[in-house]
């Protein structure tokens, strides 16, 4: 799968719990799902991080250059966000608002990856994107894995 696509599979799938955590009354599934989400960043975080963005700056544009250290400040944002998470009670308003905060964010930073990122890493060429794909999900399967070990 091409990297641009197993991104876009993720970005889907972590808005999919940002719904179903907005519809979640109860504070122990709506913690269950908080979990999901968190692990679900994190891992996606990481391989944009550590394998996507790099690819991508490799194409030596300055609108590369300007889009990765945005993106890069988005992610440190979101983590802001989630590191603040826990401690908020489940049952708390400002539960609520920060998940609309953290959903937004994402939501923002997925859509503009999606519209102007990915059209520009399709640069990289077909092979390349399909190379990296596989790595990135192989890497993503091990931070998940820790992740899930950690916990």
């Amino acid at each position: 799968m091409k990297a641009t696509d197993l991104l876009k599979k993720q970005h889907k799938e972590v808005k999919s719990l940002f719904k179903k955590i907005e519809k979640t009354e109860n504070g122990r599934a709506r913690r269950q799902l908080l979990d999901e989400i968190a692990t679900a960043l994190h891992g996606h975080t990481v391989i944009e991080e550590e394998m996507f963005y790099p690819a991508v700056r490799g194409l030596e544009t300055q609108k590369a250059e300007e889009m990765v250290l945005e993106a890069f400040e988005e992610h440190h944002v979101v983590k802001l966000v989630l590191a603040e998470l826990p401690k908020v009670n489940t049952e708390d308003d400002r539960f609520e608002a920060k998940m609309t905060v953290l959903s937004e964010l994402v939501e923002h930073h997925a859509d503009e990856e999606e519209k102007e990122m990915f059209k520009l890493a399709q640069k990289l060429g077909k092979d390349e994107l399909e190379s990296l794909g596989e790595q990135m999900q192989e890497r993503f399967e091990a931070v998940r894995s820790q992740s899930r070990q950690a916990a």
